[in-house]
């Protein structure tokens, strides 16, 4: 089984570490950890810009992108259904993260 190793800072300085299970059919796992790197530094950034934002409308918010991106496949909708179940199902199933403390970020 494929996976992926995924590190992330998060924006009060802890380190969380991740060993993702891919699906069989991921075409790119460097791809992925692109497109994650930018969803997660977007997120960041907007929350940021928002301010008081509650984690469930975060993964409401994220759970209603997924469910667009998958209509938005040209294939039949069992499949894709599955499809989008299969990974998040993944996903939460890989989370045994690792957190490090690794101080203040930033700019001076």
């Amino acid at each position: 089984m494929d996976v992926m190793p995924y590190r992330y800072t998060t924006p009060s300085g802890e380190a969380v570490s991740f060993e993702f299970r891919l699906h069989p059919e991921t075409g790119s796992a460097v791809r992925v950890q692109q497109l994650l790197d930018r969803l997660v530094d977007t997120l960041d950034h907007e929350i940021g810009l928002l301010g008081d934002t509650c984690n469930g409308d975060v993964l409401q918010a994220l759970a209603m992108a997924l469910a667009v991106r998958t209509d938005m496949i040209p294939a039949h909708p069992e499949m894709t259904h599955d499809l989008a179940r299969d990974v998040v199902e993944r996903a939460l199933g890989s989370l045994q993260a690792e957190y490090q403390y690794m101080g203040p970020v930033g700019h001076a």
